[in-house]
């Protein structure tokens, strides 16, 4: 089992903490899910998701702490219930798929998550604003309990769901921050459980966070807040501009290594 054991492991995992928190404090967009592509490079897909609950977690707490209250909270409301039953179906793929299956879907879920960041701006531009309710939200909380269980990828349905809304950027920023920590904090007794605890069928035969991750998540969880004060900064100093447009093409090279299984070091010569 991949964990936090050499210094190729411990650098890589850093990086993906402090992508973690530089997204947190609300820059970079989408930087918090090359997270976990490049960690399931490094781990493998079980452990790296498992690896990377607790930092999102601790992410979630700065973040909630800096949007309190400018969030509306209707939008948890309708996607909560979708979101309860997605995790459950999440977990249950994840017993039953393969390491290689699951690679695929990560990496084609950050692949996805590129090319709707890159043409999001179509829907900002559509006539009419969305007015959402509970029906509405049952399916796009299914799909980000899903998505964001097997792969910590709710970020795209979630925006679907708020962008025709047409929210003020603090508000929206917000309400996702809100959604997010829910979704998350959720997903932790899920992953906790392995049929040690419950003898269901559904539930892992070991279970996703266990000693073993959760020691390499303390061993990482330093760099959290080192990228929220990062992110501070940096959203006082540059444009997101032309940082995003690397990160979204190092997020797409990535997913289509985990999709495609590419052999990186023969197409650079190694």
């Amino acid at each position: 089992m991949s964990r936090v054991q050499n210094i190729t492991d411990l650098a890589v995992g850093l990086l993906a903490a402090l992508f973690i928190g530089i997204s947190k404090a609300g820059f970079g967009g989408g930087l918090g899910l090359l997270s976990t592509p490049l960690c399931v490079l490094a781990f493998g897909p079980r452990d790296a998701i498992g690896i990377l609950l607790p930092l999102l977690c601790a992410g979630d707490v700065f973040s909630l702490w800096h949007y309190w209250g400018k969030w509306e909270r209707k939008n948890l409301v309708y996607l909560l219930p979708g979101v309860v039953v997605g995790v459950v179906i999440g977990v249950q793929l994840i017993g039953r798929f393969s390491a290689r299956e699951l690679n695929v879907a990560i990496g084609s879920l950050a692949m996805f998550f590129v090319v709707f960041q890159v043409g999001k701006e179509v829907i900002f531009r559509a006539e009419g604003t969305f007015k959402p309710n509970g029906w509405i939200g049952l399916p796009f909380g299914l799909g980000a309990g899903v998505t964001s269980t097997f792969a910590h990828g709710a970020g795209p349905l979630v925006s679907m769901f708020l962008i025709p809304q047409r929210l003020s950027k603090v508000v929206y920023v917000g309400t996702t921050v809100l959604i997010f920590t829910w979704i998350n904090w959720i997903k932790v007794p899920f992953y906790c459980l392995d049929r040690h605890i419950v003898d269901w069928s559904w539930v892992p035969p070991e279970a996703i966070i266990n000693r073993h991750t959760l020691l390499s998540s303390l061993r990482l969880l330093p760099a959290v807040p080192v990228g929220v004060w990062l992110g501070v900064w940096l959203n006082r100093k540059f444009s997101e501009e032309g940082f995003l447009k690397f990160i979204y093409l190092l997020t797409f090279l990535t997913g289509a290594q985990l999709a495609f299984n590419f052999d990186l070091a023969r197409w650079f010569g190694g």
